[in-house]
C-alpha cells in the first residue's frame, strides 16, 4: 500500500503536535534545569559576608622609616609624613579616580605608619595597587625628596606580612630619604 498525501498529512500534524506537548511539558516541570520556574527565587550573593571579605576584609598596615640625607650620612627625620595612594575598580570593574592616605607623623626614629582600612573603602570597591610615597618633610633644611627606594615615584605594596591576630596586612617600604641638596632630585622616572 502506497502512503498518500491525505495519509501523511494526519501523521505529520500528530507528530507536531506530540513534539510541541513534549517541548511544553519539559519547560514547565521545574525539574529540568533548562526550564522555567516560576517558583525559583534566586539566591542574593550580595548580602553573603564572604562576598564582602573578598573585596577588602583585613586592614592594610604600611611602614617605613624616613631618613634626611646629608652627605653619606642618614639622620631619622621626626615629623616626616609618607603619602599611600591606591587604585582600585568599581563593582562593573571600571577603574575609579585614584585616593590617598597620609601617614602619623613620624617618630624620633622616622618610623612611620598608616593604615587602611575596609571602612575607608567604597563599597564594593576592589583594590587594584597601592603605592607609598614622600609627602612631606618638617625640615628646613632637609625637605627636598629623593627617588631612593621610589620615594618620589612611588614603591609598590607587593609583598606583606599578616599579622592574624591584629586582622592586618603588614607592608613595609623604603627607606625613604629627603635631602637639602636640591640636585638630587629625580622626576622618578
Amino acid at each position: 500500500m502506497a502512503l498518500t498525501s491525505s495519509m501523511i498529512s494526519p501523521i505529520s500534524v500528530f507528530v507536531l503536535l506530540l513534539s510541541v506537548a513534549l517541548v511544553f511539558a519539559s519547560a514547565t516541570t521545574g525539574e529540568s534545569m533548562y526550564g522555567y520556574d516560576p517558583n525559583h527565587i534566586p539566591e542574593d550573593k550580595s548580602a553573603e559576608p564572604e562576598a564582602q571579605e573578598k573585596l577588602l576584609s583585613t586592614t592594610l598596615g604600611i611602614q617605613g622609616i624616613i631618613y634626611c640625607r646629608s652627605g653619606s650620612k642618614l639622620t631619622p627625620l621626626e615629623g616626616a609624613v609618607a603619602r599611600i595612594i591606591c587604585l582600585a575598580n568599581d563593582e562593573n570593574g571600571y577603574e575609579r579616580a585614584p585616593f590617598s592616605i597620609l601617614s602619623d607623623a613620624s617618630d624620633d626614629k622616622g618610623y612611620f605608619f598608616a593604615t587602611l582600612s575596609p571602612d575607608e573603602v567604597q563599597q564594593n570597591w576592589r583594590l587594584k595597587e597601592c603605592r607609598a610615597f614622600l609627602e612631606v618633610s618638617p625640615s628646613d633644611t632637609c625637605n627636598v625628596p629623593t627617588d631612593m627606594n621610589q620615594g618620589i615615584s612611588g614603591a609598590l605594596l607587593t609583598v606583606y606580612r599578616p599579622l592574624t591576630d591584629k586582622n592586618i596586612k603588614l607592608f613595609s617600604v623604603g627607606p625613604f630619604c629627603f635631602t637639602s641638596d636640591s640636585n638630587s632630585v629625580s622626576n622618578g622616572y
